[in-house]
């Protein structure tokens, strides 16, 4: 599941209803959404939280409020009449300091209750139990980190979610998102101190897949339209998107399609595993290139009946006569090559924009 965030700092304007619904249609699941609230404008979070959940309601998306004790209050809400919450769209609530075990037990009963996965602690999970808390309601999300340098340690992360995963969780990250950042900062909303700068997607991909997490949250405002169109094609059709910069017209062509990685994978590169079988012309051999990571190549006559093979280097390799570089996946989208396993499908598309090196 995908998730992306809309913060209550400002109210909800045209634009953010227009992107909440293009993230529906992209085949986003959830809206994440924070309660904390300066001290004057408790009605106003009050109002604009009701205008959320109401648009979370139409577009049939979850909606999770972090909240702390003290800020539920101020917002008008209250833990023993949950339903208030309930009622105008709120599906979750993420809870922060000041709540107590024994309201969380309580309040789990009903209403998806998020706890924090980096500090939970085997003692608290007991006491939630005795407590007679509903577990079917609760999951484990992590935060996300404004402050660079801040964010979490990979191995310990990773660590942390495999004992959450023993004990029944469902588990949540965040990734940064690439544009609309959220200030002061402005400097990305990572969960994972690795993920700090890096492309939305791959980032969204690589932390599910690496990390034993199960719902990713865009932890920014804002996704730049390229990057939508790969979480939708991924979401929709189960295709990685890697763009690419060209380094040959002359063959490019016959390159820019879908392909699906042979199941029998490769160490060093993807193949295309019916690239062979393409009715292609004659490929006449081009001035050699270095077969980077990220190279995309095509096999020229002089590797005879292997001529038209398609492959993306996963590590540097020698430099070969017999095969042409057409491209190099963006930087962007290296990560990507490493979340493609054996009858993936992936999509190789022309890349032309400011990160293209």
């Amino acid at each position: 599941m995908f998730g992306f965030s809309v913060f209550l700092n400002e109210d909800l304007s045209n634009t953010t209803v227009k992107y909440i619904k293009l993230m529906k249609k992209t085949g986003f699941s959830g809206i994440f959404t924070s309660l904390h609230i300066p001290e004057d404008d408790a009605k106003k979070y009050r109002t604009r939280l009701i205008e959320l959940g109401q648009i979370a309601h139409e577009n049939q998306l979850e909606l999770m409020v972090d909240i702390s004790g003290e800020a539920l209050e101020r917002a008008g809400f209250h833990f023993d009449k949950i339903e208030a919450l309930t009622e105008i769209g709120v599906t979750g609530l993420r809870m922060d300091y000041q709540i107590s075990m024994e309201q969380i037990a309580q309040v789990s009963h009903a209403i998806k209750i998020s706890l924090n996965a980096s500090t939970l602690t085997l003692e608290e999970v007991e006491k939630l139990h005795q407590l007679g808390a509903d577990f079917s309601n609760l999951q484990a999300w992590h935060n996300y980190y404004p402050r660079p340098e801040t964010g979490l340690d990979e191995v310990l992360f990773y660590e942390k979610n495999h004992r959450l995963k023993k004990l029944g969780f469902k588990i949540a990250a965040f990734v940064p998102g690439d544009a609309n950042l959220r200030g002061p900062l402005f400097a990305g909303l990572p969960t994972l101190e690795r993920d700090r700068g890096a492309a939305p997607f791959s980032s969204a991909l690589r932390i599910r897949s690496n990390s034993a997490v199960d719902i990713v949250y865009i932890g920014d405002g804002g996704l730049l339209p390229a990057t939508i169109q790969q979480f939708a094609n991924y979401v929709k059709t189960d295709v990685i998107e890697l763009r690419v910069k060209v380094i040959s017209d002359e063959y490019f062509h016959l390159v820019e399609r879908e392909h699906i990685n042979r199941q029998d994978a490769a160490r060093d590169c993807l193949r295309s595993a019916e690239a062979r079988f393409w009715d292609v012309p004659v490929i006449q051999a081009e001035p050699v290139r270095p077969r980077k990571i990220g190279a995309i190549t095509i096999d020229n006559q002089l590797y005879q009946r292997y001529m038209g093979e398609i492959q993306i280097m996963r590590r540097e390799l020698a430099d070969d006569e017999k095969t042409n570089i057409v491209g190099y996946v963006i930087d962007d989208d290296l990560p990507l090559i490493e979340q493609i396993g054996p009858g993936q499908k992936f999509r190789i598309v022309k890349w032309i924009g400011e990160k293209d090196d």
